[in-house]
């Protein structure tokens, strides 16, 4: 288990410093009993409008900008 947790993490690594090169402040909260995600990338986030790309995400737009995204089902989706 550990090997494929630390795999997981090796992986979204180029993102995570990709992100924080565009000096945006983003956050992860994991809902556990709703098993959704939220991942924001401004602080507050304050969307002004939600686009559906998959059944299961959510992206969240302020004016063209994206300032999150929402994973629904978190846990059940497969790398």
């Amino acid at each position: 288990m550990e090997k494929t947790v630390i795999h997981h993490i090796q992986s979204i690594i180029p993102n995570i410093i990709a992100l924080s090169k565009k000096k945006s402040s983003f956050s992860f909260d994991y809902d556990e009993e709703a098993d959704v995600l939220y991942i924001s990338f401004q602080k507050p986030q304050q969307a002004t409008d939600t686009e559906i790309v998959d059944d299961d995400i959510l992206i969240r737009r302020r004016n063209d900008e994206i300032v999150g995204v929402t994973i629904l089902h978190a846990s059940k989706l497969k790398t």
